[in-house]
């Protein structure tokens, strides 16, 4: 049995969606769909683990954020959140933009902090031409909305060719994302957390988290041999790789995600909180 509840924070309203019993976990989403892409995660997960479920700010039932919110808003965000709940600290599980701001809330929150895992999280910017694709994607959706045209290509450009061919679901729970989203809220999402997502490379090097950084095998974006430099210059950084996953492992590989992730939970020893005394210092670390 779940429970949601809408909680007021500085990137407006969340919606969250908790579940399961456990050590607590943060499960934030990819940009463009929203909590219901952990969907095949989260069951099994909700039988070991206590699940704090958000859609982002402007996506799925949560409300619209300010014009030009950040990343280190987000992270600010899910202190709320967590404060609201009566929770500590958590283990991050982030996709994507969720990756994002899983580290940054790690560099600004250590002491909230247990583990995180990124998928799909590139560190660096959208490349040029990247860029121009986000713009036009951006530019047609800020005019004509959630259309059937744009609503199926991003579902293609987010999936593998399998499983555009043999996945109705996944395509449909990506379809839903963008349909279900408030236009305006989405529209900014677009252009604070794509196009001016900024590069947060700096950060890794002062992140004392255990941190698990996950690739898929053809993510053109986030190719294993990147994901594994960046997670070497992490002090606790590992990295693993989803064979036959693109920008939605978690949707298309869940089992393969599972075992990364609870295997990684493992080696961290599960559901401890950090010390005071680690905390502290990764605090005074993040301040500098």
């Amino acid at each position: 049995m779940s429970r949601t509840k809408s909680i007021p924070t500085k990137v407006g309203d969340l919606f969250v969606e908790i579940a399961g019993s456990g050590p607590p976990v943060l499960l934030w989403h990819s940009m463009l769909v929203d909590r219901f892409q952990w969907q095949r995660m989260s069951g099994p997960l909700a039988g070991e683990r206590t699940l704090v479920l958000i859609d982002g700010p402007g996506h799925g039932r949560s409300g619209r954020p300010p014009a030009g919110y950040t990343l280190e808003d987000c992270a600010d965000a899910a202190a709320e959140v967590l404060t609201e709940l009566g929770i500590g600290s958590v283990d991050w599980l982030g996709s994507a933009w969720g990756g994002h701001i899983g580290l940054v809330f790690a560099a600004r929150h250590p002491e909230r902090c247990r583990s995180v895992v990124t998928i799909a999280t590139p560190i660096a910017p959208l490349e040029t031409a990247e860029r121009l694709q986000t713009r036009l994607l951006a530019g047609v959706y800020g005019r004509f909305g959630p259309i059937a045209p744009l609503s199926n290509g991003v579902a293609d450009a987010l999936l593998t060719t399998r499983s555009k061919r043999t996945d109705p679901e996944a395509r449909r729970i990506v379809r839903d994302g963008l349909a279900t989203a408030d236009r305006v809220g989405m529209h900014r999402s677009m252009h604070a957390m794509m196009l001016r997502r900024p590069d947060i490379s700096g950060l890794l090097p002062g992140i004392t988290a255990p941190v698990l950084v996950i690739a898929g095998s053809e993510d053109a974006m986030w190719l294993p041999g990147p994901a594994r430099r960046s997670a070497d210059t992490i002090p606790r950084g590992r990295c693993a790789v989803v064979e036959g996953a693109h920008r939605l492992p978690a949707l298309e590989r869940p089992e393969a995600v599972l075992t990364h992730v609870r295997a990684f939970w493992r080696q961290n020893a599960d559901g401890a909180e950090p010390s005071a005394g680690a905390g502290a210092a990764r605090a005074a670390g993040s301040a500098g």
